[in-house]
């Protein structure tokens, strides 16, 4: 997309990130609507970038699973919001 040949490069910050997300979904199993939010700010914030340096193909593909990623939470938030009146009917 980028006319640029994929190559790998270590990044602190990424590894950091991806080892938070670790922790998180770890210690959040239970609640992952909180996971989804977790994973929806990451592709904002890709879109933002890809936005900013003009790379509009990546801004598409990035909504289409930022769309993705916020039907999931709508649907385990009716999953949860469910859970909570069953609940409390009980």
């Amino acid at each position: 997309m980028i006319n640029q040949p994929a190559r790998g490069k270590t990044c602190d910050a990424i590894l950091g990130i991806v080892e938070e997300g670790k922790e998180i979904i770890k210690d959040f199993e239970e609640f992952q609507a909180l996971v989804e939010h977790y994973e929806i700010s990451r592709y904002s914030t890709l879109r933002t970038w890809a936005a900013q340096i003009g790379l509009n193909d990546a801004i598409d593909l990035l909504e289409e699973t930022l769309g993705e990623e916020k039907k999931t939470d709508e649907l385990l938030t009716e999953l949860a919001d469910a859970s909570v009146n069953w609940q409390a009917a009980a």
